[in-house]
């Protein structure tokens, strides 16, 4: 009988494990969500675009 309690314990982490990522999971419109995160990673690969540019300029500068 000793296997029940330990199966009682699993069942209670796993009970807490899904609490916590229902509380993670992004809430709202989908829509909304999607264009917000692509509007961030646009904006993300813009900066990154940018300092490249920057680099190269100034690599083509020393030369």
């Amino acid at each position: 009988m000793a296997r029940g309690n330990q199966r009682e314990l699993a069942r209670a982490k796993n009970l807490k494990k899904q609490q916590e990522s229902s509380k993670n999971q992004k809430q709202g419109d989908k829509n909304k969500r999607m264009e917000t995160d692509a509007e961030r990673m646009r904006a993300k690969q813009r900066a990154a675009d940018e300092k490249k540019q920057a680099e190269l300029m100034a690599k083509i500068q020393k030369k």
